[in-house]
């Protein structure tokens, strides 16, 4: 064993041989992977190997399209096979609402490229005869869907690393791992110590544990997940003879299962809701080769329902149960990417898909280590996307319910229970008796919405219009005519000062630092110009400036800031990060009466003149010590007021006296959501990802090329001399009872025309067959007439996807912000365009300008 590498993988299960193998390919040889066993000897060995390229998050989609293509590179640079079976499957919904369900993911499909199609129950049952159609009411098929030998698969990732130069070191056991002040780590094992400039935690079900040896307690728990394997039947054999193919894999959310064909029988698997965590504190070091010991009686109400559903396996006898270990972060996606207050230490862990999401997972760290970026949009999977609240007890409890929710499928309107509340205002209890429902915000519990009183607080989960719709509709009306409260506190808060902090927020951002007492607001680029972050920026001093940003994104972006402080000489002392996080709280006051509530509570001249919109003053509010920033997300007059949280009671309970006079109500985040709709203006994480350029993103007044050499300048000079390809554009949109609620695509009346802007990702392609082994496509007899597979129909063709959307209520119009080709975004023709809304294709036309107040001039009274 070797004692220097540029780069040290810890786990050999296949997420760590896949980092291994796309690091190699990048071009790193001098690498090792370590492993305290054999190769899978984690959860690797005892997976079930299904995969699939859909997920919730469109952009996780692309990276498991692209683990589905890997195979057959790795087996031709390995010579090792995976076993691969591209059958193609379905997932069978039973309700009409778990249809709309598929509805959206079929819509999504459209614009990545994926050749998902909308089938009957009795389409489905003629691939997998087993089942009682009588039992759905519809189906979507999804050709890129089978399953593969799960330690072939990992053996080739690792065959292939090898061949391109990388080092496996087996059974050594990492003990240790400690950093010296030149940032190098000095990884130490059973066999010596290795010096490493980078160290990558793939550790599986041991990532807990080696996260713990650099002092950080990752979000992750294992769960006990079991599948049965049948004895062979002889209807699978029959099917098989008949066709000449394979059964389909089935996914049935009643029943919480999948199953699919193994050898001449079946495997069926389950997600119960009476699911069990596996060693919750700690990982046993000499766990290896083994399996749990079933408890048949824990998913016995899910085989239950999928016997019922799929008779044809109840008869058949069970040869083995497997119960094994797998890991899982709180919402069910990877933990993968830089560890922010670390220097080179990368984790690609909780990977509980590893045979869906293992390559792509392996190609966005390498991308990230060797080039400083993923490539992709990965904050689904970014290790960054969780806070200090994820604490070992509150992440045991989420890894629960998402485990028992894995086939539940979500409304965009529904907030789950489990670990809350873990962070609160002092208004929390204030909210509660003013029949607040409150959401979780990044684990901070917020006002969603107000319900009348005398009414539950509680939401009734939709996919269409439900039952806050009413009152957000008050909460908005009251706020534009006359004046509004709600709680700010889920903003991200930063200082920044010394003498170096306009330098350094000057190259940083795109946007020119503004004067003393004034606010500006900016992106933020990373090297290659695309947009990782959206900031509000007050000089608050002479070396002081106060920062506000998307609150999921503070250890995204401290890491960011933290990467390009100055480091060395004299300059290393210049800047100052405070990251407030809930030791500063806030309240914004919004609404034509807003001025006259808060001069009532401030003792200086808060006039027009005076407090000029864009400005920022720290100044007492009801006798509190307060900053206060004239700007609010509403687009109307308004104020944020921020304040330490030893007074938010204080401040608040004055500005309710101070605003029955003017009419004030409380209104939560949905309203001010609604509210920014009708401004077009653009939320972080939905409009403005790392995948748009500022141009793209219609964030062009607040670029300032000549400003300096800000970082992302160049690739922002190039964007803007060749034009955008895409551009964010607001649409009105001809809805009946449901809004957009994101990632639906857009289409347009274009004939032929090729716009470049709709990508088909890498992957097989399998046919759809029937019991008598024809080809069968395009029938749709679950949708009818409206739906149409792929993505061209006629004239029509999806040429973009919205990001966020719903009702603006004050202008009375469905809305819904996305991108589309920039020679089209300014194109506010009727007719042009449609947004497919749960399967229905609805009109749709840009609005260039915003609907509320499109001058600003409410604002700037």
């Amino acid at each position: 064993m070797k004692s220097h590498a540029k780069a040290v993988v810890i786990g050999g299960g296949v997420v760590g041989c896949s980092v291994l193998y796309h690091l190699a390919k990048a071009g790193w040889t001098d690498i090792m992977l370590i492993e305290r066993s054999e190769l899978t000897s984690g959860s690797s060995w005892h997976a079930a190997g299904g995969f699939h390229t859909l997920n919730g998050d469109p952009n996780v989609a692309k990276l498991q399209a692209y683990t589905v293509q890997l195979y057959k590179e790795i087996e031709e640079i390995s010579g090792q096979s995976c076993s691969l079976h591209l059958t193609g499957g379905v997932m069978m919904a039973d309700t009409p609402e778990r249809m709309d369900f598929l509805r959206l993911a079929h819509a999504k499909g459209r614009y990545l490229g994926m050749d998902t199609e909308l089938i009957t129950p009795s389409e489905a049952k003629a691939m997998f005869p087993l089942m009682d159609e009588t039992n759905f009411v519809g189906a979507m098929w999804d050709p890129v869907e089978g399953h593969l030998d799960p330690s072939g698969t990992t053996h080739a990732y690792a065959k292939a690393a090898r061949k391109l130069g990388a080092e496996i070191v087996l059974r050594n056991r990492v003990v240790e791992l400690t950093q010296e002040v030149d940032g190098t780590w000095n990884v130490v094992t059973e066999q010596g110590t290795i010096k490493a400039e980078h160290v990558v935690n793939c550790g599986g079900l041991w990532a807990r544990e080696i996260g713990r040896m650099v002092g950080v307690e990752l979000p992750v728990l294992a769960m006990e997940h079991m599948y049965l394997l049948t004895e062979p039947m002889p209807e699978v054999e029959e099917f098989n003879k008949s066709t000449g193919r394979e059964m389909i894999g089935v996914l049935d959310f009643k029943g919480e299962i999948y199953t699919r064909q193994e050898r001449n029988g079946i495997l069926l698997g389950t997600y119960e809701k009476a699911c069990k965590p596996w060693s919750p504190v700690n990982t046993p070091w000499d766990f290896g080769h083994e399996l749990l010991q079933p408890d048949i009686d824990r998913i016995a109400p899910s085989l239950e329902i999928g016997f019922k559903h799929f008779p044809g396996i109840e008869k058949a006898g069970i040869k083995q149960i497997i119960n094994g270990p797998f890991t899982f972060a709180l919402d069910g996606n990877p933990l993968v990417g830089p560890v922010q207050g670390l220097t080179n230490f990368w984790c690609a862990c909780a990977v509980m898909a590893g045979f869906s999401q293992g390559g792509g997972v392996g190609l966005a760290l390498s991308n990230w280590m060797v080039h400083g970026d993923p490539g992709f949009d990965v904050w689904g999977m970014d290790v960054a996307r969780f806070g200090e609240w994820a604490t070992l007890r509150y992440t045991n409890a989420k890894v629960r319910e998402n485990y028992s929710r894995r086939f539940s499928i979500r409304f965009p309107n529904e907030e789950f229970p489990a670990a809350r509340p873990a962070q609160t205002t002092p208004l929390y209890d204030t909210m509660l008796a003013n029949n607040a429902v409150m959401g979780d915000s990044w684990g901070l519990e917020t006002p969603l919405w107000f319900a009348p009183k005398g009414s539950e607080p509680k939401d009734i989960v939709s996919f269409h219009r439900s039952n806050d719709f009413g009152a957000i509709g008050e909460e908005v009306c009251a706020t534009r005519e006359r004046v509004g409260v709600t709680e700010i506190a889920n903003f991200a808060k930063y200082e920044v000062s010394g003498p170096g902090a306009e330098d350094f927020l000057n190259r940083l951002m795109t946007n020119r630092m503004p004067k003393t007492g004034r606010i500006v607001l900016t992106p933020m680029l990373n090297e290659f110009g695309r947009l990782i972050g959206d900031f509000t920026i007050a000089k608050a001093g002479e070396e002081r400036f106060m920062i506000w940003g998307s609150s999921a994104a503070q250890k995204y972006h401290m890491r960011w800031f933290e990467k390009h402080l100055p480091k060395d000489g004299p300059r290393a002392s210049e800047v100052r990060i405070h990251r407030f996080d809930q030791t500063l709280v806030g309240l914004s006051i919004a609404g034509p009466k807003s001025r006259d509530l808060l001069q009532k509570l401030v003792d200086v001249d808060i006039s027009t003149k005076a407090f000029r919109f864009m400005d920022f003053r720290e100044m007492a509010v009801g006798g509190a010590p307060c900053m206060v920033n004239r700007i609010t997300y509403t687009g109307d007059l308004g104020y944020e007021i921020w304040m330490a949280p030893a007074y938010q009671r204080l401040v608040y309970k004055a500005i309710k006296e101070a605003g029955e006079e003017f009419g004030l109500v409380d209104f939560g985040m949905r309203a001010l959501l609604s509210m920014r709709l009708e401004k077009n203006f653009p939320t972080w994480f939905r409009e403005l990802r790392p995948i748009y350029g500022p141009f793209e993103g219609s964030m062009d007044r607040f670029i300032k090329l000549e400003k300096n050499d800000f970082i992302g300048r160049e690739a922002a000079a190039k964007e803007q001399a060749a034009g955008p390809k895409l551009r964010r554009v607001s649409f009105i949109v001809d809805a009946a009872d449901a809004d957009v609620m994101g990632d639906e695509p857009i289409w347009a009346k274009v004939g032929d025309k090729d716009f470049g802007t709709v990508e088909k990702p890498h992957g097989y392609g399998a046919p759809r067959f029937d019991a008598g082994g024809k080809e069968v496509r395009g029938s749709n007899a679950a949708e009818g007439a409206s739906a149409v597979r792929g993505i061209v129909d006629g004239n029509w063709r999806v040429v973009g996807w919205v990001t966020s959307g719903g009702y603006a209520h004050y202008v009375e119009k469905s809305m819904a912000q996305g991108y589309v080709p920039a020679v089209l975004a300014e194109n506010e023709s009727a007719g042009l365009f449609e947004i497919e809304i749960l399967g229905h294709r609805r009109s749709a036309r840009i609005n260039v300008e915003p609907p509320f107040d499109p001058s600003g001039e409410k604002m700037r009274t």
